[in-house]
This record gives C-alpha cells, structure tokens and sequence, in this order.
C-alpha cells in the first residue's frame, strides 16, 4: 500500500488520521496482547487492595497495577505511577509504529490533577515539629524541596515523557474527568487535522489508586462496596449495580497522517475517523439525567466522521456500573440509534474505571475489536435490569463484523468526548 493508491482526505478535505502503534498497561498484565487475551477471556483484574491499609472503609477493592518499581514493599506516589504506566504504554506503541527518536510531533497526555498526597504531608508535619501544623506552615516547610515539586507539578510528568521520547514542542497535559483519556486522542487528531503536525503521541494514564482518591470517591456512594468477590464487583448495565470500581492503567495510540505512515511503508491498525465532544454544565460530579449532552457528543463524533448512525457496528461503552450512569447511557443510545442499537459492551467491568486513562485505554480495546472482529463482553451481567433493553454482549466475547466503532467517554462536570474508529482504509 502506498499513499498513491488511498485517499488520504475525508469528507472534510481535512487529512486521515491514522494509527500505527498501541500500547496498553492495565490490572490485566502488561502489553497489548496479554491485555487483549485476557479481556476476550472475560477475566477480571480487580482484586483487593494491598497497597494501603483498608481497615474502616466501606470499599476494599480495586483494580490495580503491580509495577516492578513497587516490589519489596515500595510505595510510589500517584504521579510517579502515572509516569511509569505511561512511558510503557507508550514504549510499546512507539516500538510498533517505528517510527524513530527522535518523534516527528508533540506529545498529548491525559492525566489527573496532581496533589500533595497524605505520606507527603505527614513528612512536612514532622518536619514542621508541630503535631498539628497550619497550611502556612507545610508551606514553609515544601518551600526549596525539589523533590516534592517534581512529584507534584501538574506539567512535570509531560515534560519527562517528552524528554524521554524527544518529542516536538512543549508537551500539552490535559484532565477532563473521566473523558481525559479520550480529550489527549481528540487533541492529536485535531493537530494533525490542522496541518500543524504530521505525528502525535496521544497517552491517557492514571494511577490514583491511593487512600484519599478512595474515600472522595467513597463519600460520593460512587464505588462498589461488594468487596467479598472482587472479581464480581464490576456489573455494568446489571440490575444489582451499585457503583464503579476504581482503578488504574495507561494507554497510548500513535497518531498519524495517512499520507505520512503510508509514506514510509507503516502498518495501519486502524483510522481516528470523528471525534465528539459536548459539556453540559449541570453538576460538579453528575451529568444532566435528560442525557442531552450525551446524545449530541454520540451525535457529533458520527457526524464528524461522515457516518450515520447505521453505519456503527458496536458501541464501547462509559458503562461504569453506577445506576445513573448506565440508565442514561441507555437512554443516550436509544435516542441516537432507535431500536436498532449496535451491541454495546463494558471494559470496564473486567478492568474497572481507571478514570483519566480510561477514553484511551478503550479506544485501543475499540481498534482490537475491529482487528480480530471481535466484541469483547460485559462480563458479571447475572440479572438483566429491564430498564436496559440493549444488547451489552453479557459475559461471554463474540464473533461479529466489525467495521465502524463508536467509544464513549463520560466525565464529571458533564465533559463528555466520544470517538469513532475504523479498520485501515481498504
């Protein structure tokens, strides 16, 4: 294939976006195969928690990642996990692309806000002599410590990753909730769109897993409290669903022109079709029960990619268990598609929610469906709920064509991005 034989523009006149590397790390192992296998499989990563004591609180589980870096007993920070996770993820995808360092294009992070976490305020504490200081003084006490800034810098990890890949410019570090993952794909598929750039790394990582993030959550009654059977806990679009499980992970997509990967003889894995986005302003945490930002992001990422709602072969869900989020998904896709809804299914109930990472951890698992046709299950779905009348391929993967993917991405604040992704143009 080469970029005389392909129409190298879409329906805009603006150039296809392809991707030519995927990296994964997620609570179901490290890579993009033995992720794959394992999500195909129907096995859930969730597990109790052992990276902190648990003891008093109503949410024990979660999915987390074992990092090397954490064995014989060492406890990184939240951000220094996010790096770790990120720079394997894109590791991997870069080693696919072949592309050589130094990278031709910026880099896209989607990561959490960064904060000064509990251990690290405990050391200020002490550090202060007083048992119970005041902000000012934890203040004073940070004031000079390069190591406490290099962990808590918001663009910091960027600029590391970005250092450690060579890529081009300053790196951009973006959070929107639970659609970060997918805002760092829309933000390189518009560069590239633009004609500012002919590559992009676009990263959604997050490693928060840590006691505070837990109880926030917890005070919200967001997180599953069915702690005896971790691997139970998740029950997207289930009638006994009480609530998402935390988690943790990374992925990367290595964008691209089609001109420039066909160029120089790149393997296509897949097209960054349309991208969607639609804020509603309703609430800090909830979004807007009449599903009307929802709806139209759905409806924007099919319009931007020149489809109709027919043309959509599946639907990778948001689908984080909690009751609210899945009935209004539900409600989004019946108004957008009618009664002939494609199967819609969650990653989330075998990896968890794994927040900021989460847009691009299943926009990768979209392109894999389209590679193998294949529709990864919602695993977990004992009893339907009658008020979900889709077809959320429960517990088991099926064989199906898979030709146009639609992934949905909805965050707190009502900051909602979806994207669809096609097969490598013919």
């Amino acid at each position: 294939m080469n970029a005389t034989d392909l129409t190298l523009t879409d329906h805009r006149g603006r150039p296809i976006v392809a991707v030519t590397g995927i990296g994964l790390v997620t609570p179901l192992g490290f890579g993009v195969e033995a992720n794959w296998a394992a999500l195909l499989a129907g096995q859930s990563g969730i597990r109790r928690i052992t990276r902190f004591p648990t003891d008093h609180l109503r949410t024990t589980i979660a999915g987390t990642v074992d990092l090397p870096e954490e064995e014989g007993g060492e406890v990184l920070t939240s951000s220094e996990r996010v790096r770790l996770m990120a720079e394997r993820a894109a590791a991997e995808a870069l080693a696919q692309s072949g592309l050589p360092a130094p990278f031709p294009g910026p880099l896209m992070l989607g990561m959490p806000p960064v904060e000064l976490e509990w251990p690290g305020r405990f050391r200020l504490a002490a550090e202060t002599g007083q048992a119970a200081p005041s902000y000012a003084a934890l203040t004073e006490a940070a004031a000079g410590r390069d190591d406490l800034y290099r962990t808590t810098a918001f663009a910091g990890i960027g600029e590391q990753l970005a250092a450690r890949f060579g890529t081009r410019g300053a790196p951009i570090a973006i959070s929107t909730a639970c659609a970060t993952g997918a805002s760092a794909i829309q933000l390189g598929v518009e560069a590239i769109q633009r004609g500012e750039t002919e590559a992009a790394i676009a990263i959604g990582a997050d490693g928060t897993v840590q006691p505070e993030a837990l109880i926030r959550f917890s005070l919200l009654s967001a997180l599953s409290t069915r702690n005896e059977d971790p691997t139970a806990a998740s029950r997207p679009f289930e009638k006994s669903r009480g609530g998402f499980v935390m988690s943790e992970g990374a992925a990367c997509l290595v964008l691209e022109s089609l001109a420039h990967a066909t160029a120089r003889g790149a393997k296509i894995l897949g097209v960054l079709r349309g991208c969607g986005e639609k804020s509603d302003s309703f609430h800090r945490t909830r979004s807007n029960p009449d599903g009307g930002a929802v709806i139209r992001a759905m409806r924007n990422a099919i319009e931007d990619a020149g489809l109709t709602p027919s043309d959509i072969s599946y639907v990778n869900a948001h689908g984080t268990g909690t009751p609210e989020n899945d009935k209004m998904e539900t409600f989004g896709m019946r108004a957008v598609f009618g009664n002939d809804a494609p199967p819609i299914s969650s990653n989330k109930s075998m990896i968890g929610h794994t927040l900021s990472a989460s847009g691009a951890i299943e926009a990768a698992f979209s392109l894999l469906a389209i590679r193998d046709q294949m529709l990864p299950p919602t695993i977990n779905h004992v009893e339907p709920d009658p008020a979900i009348t889709l077809d959320v391929v429960p517990n088991v993967a099926r064989p199906a064509k898979v030709v146009n993917v639609l992934s949905n991405s909805f965050g707190f604040g009502g900051q909602n991005v979806c994207l669809v992704l096609s097969g490598a143009p013919a």
